[in-house]
């Protein structure tokens, strides 16, 4: 899959903006990131939670491998010239969901006085 078909598809998500991130490109949706874009442009970084990333590790293990920041995995790297496009758009809406889904966190209670 090309850059640019990523590109593409991540800007149709709803309030998402492409944005620097110290030597990398990122996609953020209201401010927060989802999916970084490293300097050689042969990857992306897809930030998901660990059941999405087991299951995409077990299902694909020729285009993505574990993303790690230090000891943590943060995500997934995944090989964009081995990745099928259908692969990396649903990794990248994963992505964008889980994000999402993060930032409203749980439903508000109101408080009786």
């Amino acid at each position: 899959m090309k850059l640019d078909d990523v590109r593409v598809h991540a800007l149709s998500l709803e309030a998402v903006t492409e944005e620097p991130h110290h030597t990398y490109s990122s996609f953020r949706v209201r401010g927060k990131i989802f999916v970084t874009i490293p300097p050689e442009e042969t990857h992306v970084h897809v930030f998901l939670g660990e059941e999405d990333r087991e299951q995409a590790l077990a299902m694909h293990p020729a285009s993505v491998e574990k993303l790690f920041w230090g000891s943590k995995v943060l995500g997934l790297r995944v090989a964009l010239a081995k990745a099928t496009p259908g692969v990396v758009r649903a990794l990248v809406t994963k992505a964008y969901e889980t994000r999402v889904h993060k930032d409203a966190g749980p439903p508000r209670t109101r408080r009786t006085r």
